[in-house]
């Protein structure tokens, strides 16, 4: 039942709790509502039962004087008579009835011969004006009356009429003595409080409603209120948003408050400095990517006119003697490998100047994958196996680049794998296709892994390189992943060797996805509730880019 309960509410509670979580006003307003509403309510209880209890004993005290009235004009009536037989009798108690009526305000009148009497065929029967009030008259009330001590007593009463109806009342009971052997009669005077009751229905409508005017109206205040006065918040709150948004001329206006004035002086100077200083960085990493970019640009033309030399040299090395001839050769290479350190160097310009511009076109990147793998296999000591599990299906990449990020995380592989097999894994789900390149290498430290995707940062400096690295192939691979929203981790482990995995979003709307391959192994014993044994959700980063189609 418990649970049945939680699932009705949880759609209408749960909103407003996390709303709840996330607004100081909305707190602020129910707090003041509910302490507001609380004080209206005991205010209203004490004022509706001060009301309730003043009417009912002024009424109350009403009946009584009322009631000794009667009686007492009922009493001087049945001395002044000298009636002694039945039929005397029976009109005297019929004269002291309407006796009662007439001195009292009440029409509800009972008269009866006290039990316990020796009998008297003479006296006059009991009689009652109302069948309600006969029935009204308890036993309580009968023995209290009876007793004679006091010469009053009353009771409060519910009055039942004919047609179902009811209504609050009080009964005040006294006793008449009746002229020869008739003895004792209790007098019942009824009083009906149903004017009392309507008058303390009004008083208690009146009061609701004038309860319900005055939380709606301190509602709208208390609103009114928090608006004011959380304005100055919510304004810093828009201008900190538009800063972060890129508006750099956001500014938080004044609030007509010395506290809230010093805090707008004081955050619009520092957003100021921060503009300022954001310039600043833009000029100094403008002129570094100039640099960069004039740099790479200059330097082809001696180095291809340094190539063009290497290759007459090499075209002319067989009458060089030995050292000649090794000289040769390594000049070749590290010409070969300044140009690809060059080209590495203005795609990365390209990349930190936001001029990136895919090639998009249908991929297969099982097929890819292959390709990559037989070209990179005769520099490999031991086998490369590529296996499938999926990834078939084309999807739209610019296959260059993740051309590019397959080579080098296979290049990357075989450098570190010291001699041992490497496995290319491929697989795909609804949202997101994944390769993932494992070895069994050296591995690395955790605090390694955090920095493996950094520019000219090696893991081991003192290893030398079997495929002439320029030390920004990481540090690319990562941004052609970014450029098409995909994602490109790592992970490594000492003596255990690294996996890296590339997982791309299969279209742009796309802004979500969870990897089919796990980043962890399956061979590596580690903590089930890793979310990286699993694959946990990866969130596609946000890049602009300019795509174009085959």
């Amino acid at each position: 039942m418990r649970l049945r309960w939680v699932k009705l509410t949880q759609p209408v509670l749960g909103p407003f709790r996390a709303r709840w979580r996330r607004s100081l006003m909305l707190r602020t307003m129910t707090i003041t509502g509910m302490v507001t509403g609380f004080i209206i309510f005991v205010a209203g209880v004490f004022i509706l039962t001060s009301i309730s209890d003043d009417l009912y004993s002024s009424r109350r005290d009403q009946a009584l004087q009322d009631s000794a009235r009667a009686t007492l004009a009922a009493q001087r009536q049945i001395d002044a008579s000298d009636a002694s037989d039945r039929g005397g009798l029976v009109q005297l108690a019929a004269s002291v009835r309407r006796t009662v009526q007439d001195t009292s305000a009440s029409q509800l009148v009972y008269l009866r011969r006290q039990p316990g009497q020796p009998a008297y065929p003479e006296a006059p029967p009991s009689a009652a004006t109302s069948v309600m009030l006969r029935e009204a008259v308890s036993a309580d009330l009968s023995r209290a009356v009876g007793d004679g001590s006091p010469p009053q007593h009353w009771q409060a009463v519910t009055f039942h009429g004919d047609d179902g109806s009811q209504s609050a009342g009080i009964v005040v009971g006294s006793t008449l003595v009746f002229p020869a052997e008739a003895g004792s009669y209790d007098l019942f005077i009824g009083y009906n409080l149903a004017d009392t009751q309507d008058t303390l229905s009004f008083v208690q409508r009146t009061l609701l409603i004038t309860a319900a005017a005055m939380m709606a109206f301190i509602g709208i205040l208390v609103w009114i209120m928090s608006r004011i006065v959380f304005r100055p918040i919510r304004a810093a709150a828009d201008t900190s948003r538009r800063l972060a948004a890129g508006e750099s001329d956001a500014r938080m206006p004044w609030q007509n408050d010395e506290h809230f004035d010093a805090l707008s002086d004081g955050f619009n100077d520092m957003a100021d400095t921060l503009q300022a200083r954001i310039h600043e960085l833009d000029h100094l990493s403008e002129m570094q990517q100039r640099f960069v970019s004039d740099v790479s640009h200059e330097l082809r033309t001696p180095l291809t006119t340094i190539r063009l030399a290497s290759e007459v040299l090499q075209g002319g090395a067989e009458g060089l003697g030995p050292g000649q001839q090794r000289a040769v050769e390594v000049l070749g290479a590290q010409v070969e490998r300044f140009e690809s350190l060059l080209g590495d160097l203005l795609e990365i310009s390209r990349y930190d100047a936001g001029r990136v511009t895919l090639d998009t076109e249908p991929s297969n990147l099982v097929s890819l994958a292959h390709e990559v793998v037989d070209g990179l296999q005769p520099l490999s000591e031991s086998l490369i196996e590529v296996r499938p599990l999926g990834g078939y299906a084309p999807v739209e990449v610019d296959a260059r680049r993740i051309r590019r990020i397959v080579s080098n995380l296979v290049g990357n592989a075989i450098e570190h794998g010291e001699g041992r097999p490497i496995v290319v894994t491929i697989d795909s789900n609804a949202a997101a296709i994944s390769i993932a390149v494992r070895d069994w290498g050296v591995g690395m430290r955790p605090e390694d892994v955090e920095h493996v995707f950094d520019r000219f940062w090696r893991a081991y400096p003192s290893r030398k390189r079997t495929l002439g690295g320029t030390g920004l192939g990481l540090a690319i691979a990562q941004e052609d992943a970014a450029v098409h929203g995909g994602i490109l981790e790592a992970w490594s482990r000492p003596g255990e060797g690294s996996n890296f995995r590339l997982t791309l979003p299969r279209g742009d709307a796309i802004t979500s996805f969870m990897s089919p391959l796990p980043l962890v192994p399956d061979d590596v014993e580690t903590d089930l509730g890793d979310p990286q044994k699993t694959g946990g959700w990866l969130r596609r980063p946000g890049r602009r880019i300019r795509k174009e189609r085959r």
